[in-house]
């Protein structure tokens, strides 16, 4: 039986990580100690991947037993969006004994310092790291990405993002010292001397209510800054994806434990099976589930969401007692004035819009377009042209069954093929969405995207296409010009939020305007992307995921004001 790692022992295998991951916050230059390729993971080959698959269908029809106090039920009810039931229960957590037993760990947890609790965050990504194969089935079957988007958006990905809280955190407690002596002259008298001790305090119980489509991409930002932070986590996982969250939490136990902390600084909360709904990914409806009931509880001092704005708009207005931390809603936005290179633009963009079917929070929703069509590279392309050549493209590039389902994944709840089969009638269509069948999964609901045409100047198509549509959905917006493309963008941006921004132009004058409009509305903008980087893809200790700047999200992953508000230092003074 391994030996229980020691604080000592932790420093000197997890602090060069460490010290990295600041380095690279500090420089935002490529890096990542985690693998993109599930070869890396194990010396086996495919051997290893059966292995992750043999772990995750070892899961399936049990309890997973957390040892958490005051469980009082077992609650479950997950079915993959491939169609294969889980049939795993979770413990149902009485919160009047489960929230006390998570305080009474603080204390020693808060005393450990900011360097000791970054150690420990850290041997708990790595342990989730080790079975990276098997959380990426679990992230497929509970999100509906396709395997190699579950096994990397869900594992190394998401790792990544954690890790990067970790560092910002830890950057932001150690920035006051922890002692320093006060000596302030009194001419002939003596001086004044004060020794002061300053310590980082953490707020309470952090909440992080997890997402449907993305679990642990959305969910470890916040479980590991407040961790890092000195807070006790709670994790309230969406009731359609408990597993991934689950075996985190397991793990962070297990860690805790081991390094001599009270386990139960991490728990899960569980909830019943009804409040399923065929809502927007993410959401937790108003009145349903634990969510609410926990979100204005005293203990909870701090809560992650990422969902619906109806329920995030909720959580800002009544939990009045938590600093809450949202990403909500947007209408993403590409701007095309013109192209310098037409054909890269066309496969960049018909990538972004089939990549996961489009049930990403990133994923452009409307292209801004002049009626009067752009000049490119391959000559003037009228408005109907470019988007005939955008829906070409999306049709070759899921031509072929199996690339397809390798790419759309499946639609991750029924709301999702709702809002897609009401696109049809909102205006012309210029790509029909079809019917795929997944060859591993016959079950799976799997549907190319949709294009739809509007003319931006009718207030019919307004309505439309100033409402987030989530999922395969996208419109082709005609605009009178580049300029009133812009100021579309900016009053989209301004009153509906946006996570990303796209932009096509050779015009030095026009991207310096959308550069402008980006900057005042705080929107993330890509500017022409036609190779390998695509407007729905960030990088973690590089890109800002989210401005915290406009409606879409109250927060940024990650940077300092993530983390700087999840403690507070106190100061305890005293004569020399």
């Amino acid at each position: 039986m391994a030996a229980e790692p020691t604080a000592q022992q932790l420093t000197a295998q997890h602090r060069p990580t460490l010290d990295r991951a600041l380095e690279a916050i500090r420089t935002r230059a490529y890096w990542s100690p985690h693998p993109e390729h599930p070869k890396a993971y194990g010396e086996n080959g495919s051997l290893d991947l059966a292995a992750g698959k043999a772990a995750f269908d070892a899961l399936l029809g049990t309890r997973l037993d957390l040892g958490q106090p005051g469980t009082d039920d077992w609650v479950g009810g997950e079915t993959s969006p491939y169609g294969v039931e889980l049939g795993v229960s979770y413990p149902h957590a009485d919160l009047d004994v489960l929230l006390p037993a998570m305080r009474a760990g603080m204390r020693a947890w808060r005393d450990a310092g900011a360097e000791t609790r970054a150690m420990v965050c850290l041997e708990i990504l790595k342990r989730i790291s080790d079975r990276t194969l098997e959380f990426a089935h679990a992230v497929m079957h509970t999100s509906g990405q396709a395997f190699m988007m579950a096994f990397q958006a869900g594992g190394p990905h998401a790792q990544d993002r954690g890790l990067e809280a970790v560092a910002y955190a830890y950057a932001e407690q150690v920035r006051t010292p922890d002692t320093a002596e006060w000596t302030k002259p009194q001419g002939k008298r003596d001086p004044l001397a004060l020794t002061k001790r300053f310590t980082p305090v953490p707020r309470g119980i952090g909440l992080v209510v997890g997402c449907n489509t993305f679990p642990t991409w959305n969910g470890y930002p916040g479980l590991f800054a407040s961790l890092a932070t000195g807070n006790a986590v709670l994790v309230k996982p969406h009731p359609r994806a408990v597993l991934p969250l689950a075996l985190t939490v397991q793990v962070a136990r297990q860690v805790l434990a081991e390094a001599g902390f009270d386990p139960n600084l991490v728990a899960l909360a569980a909830e019943r099976p009804q409040a399923l709904g065929s809502a927007r990914a993410g959401e937790t409806p108003i009145g349903e589930g634990i969510a609410k009931a926990l979100a204005t509880r005293p203990e909870i001092r701090i809560i992650d969401y990422t969902g619906s704005t109806e329920f995030g708009d909720w959580l800002e207005a009544n939990a009045r007692q938590a600093q809450v931390y949202t990403e909500k809603a947007g209408v993403n936005t590409v701007v095309v004035e013109s192209a310098g290179d037409y054909k890269g633009m066309l496969a960049n963009l018909a990538f972004s819009l089939s990549l996961y079917s489009g049930q990403m929070c990133t994923t452009p929703q409307n292209l801004l377009i002049p009626r009067d069509g752009i000049t490119t590279d391959q000559g003037p392309k009228s408005f109907d042209e470019v988007v005939a050549d955008l829906a070409q493209a999306v049709d070759g590039l899921l031509g072929d069954d199996t690339r397809a389902a390798g790419l759309l994944g499946a639609l991750v709840n029924p709301g999702v093929k709702d809002r897609l089969e009401a696109a049809g009638g909102l205006g012309e269509v210029a790509l029909a969405s079809r019917a795929i069948t997944h060859p591993e999964f016959p079950d799976a609901v799997v549907r190319t995207p949709v294009i739809v045409k509007l003319d931006g100047a009718k207030p019919d198509a307004e309505a439309a296409y100033m409402s987030e549509c989530f999922g395969p959905v996208s419109f082709a917006v005609a605009v009178d010009s580049a300029t009133d493309a812009a100021e579309l963008l900016r009053r989209t941006v301004r009153e509906k939020g946006a996570m990303t921004v796209g932009a096509y132009t050779t015009s030095p004058e026009f991207e310096e305007q959308v550069r402008e409009v980006c900057l005042e509305e705080a929107a993330q903008l890509s500017l022409n992307l036609t190779g390998g980087v695509y407007v729905n893809q960030t990088a973690a200790f590089s890109d800002f995921h989210g401005s915290g700047g406009n409606p879409a999200a109250n927060a940024a992953l990650t940077d300092a004001a993530f983390v700087a508000n999840r403690f507070r230092v106190v100061e305890v003074r005293q004569e020399a």
